[in-house]
């Protein structure tokens, strides 16, 4: 039970920093499989299945611009991060330094 528990909360505690190192990482324009690569070489592993939903909410939500374009012979979508992205990443930004603060200082 334990073992699960653990499981759990760290997948809690990884939903809001995936969002934030999405929306970091989408500075710069990349599909998802570069997206992936790039995160993963920062040591940020996100599977397929995690990482597709959580690009297509985040631009239902306004906060990623996207783009289909062959490259390669192939039709890819490129993601970018939009305005309104940038300024919900800094307030995300903000908030995840208070909390780390905050929590160096209890820990």
């Amino acid at each position: 039970m334990t073992d699960e528990l653990i499981e759990k909360m760290c997948m809690e505690l990884r939903r809001g920093t995936l969002t934030i190192a999405v929306l970091a990482q989408l500075r710069s324009e990349h599909y998802g499989y570069t997206l992936r690569q790039a995160l993963a070489e920062l040591g940020l592993v996100i599977d397929e299945g995690t990482l597709y939903p959580l690009l297509r909410r985040l631009e239902s939500q306004g906060l990623l611009t996207s783009e289909w374009r062959e490259e390669d012979k192939r039709e890819k979508r490129f993601y970018k991060i939009s305005s309104e992205g940038r300024r919900v990443l800094s307030q995300l930004l903000d908030e995840w330094r208070e909390l780390n603060a905050s929590l160096n200082r209890i820990v």
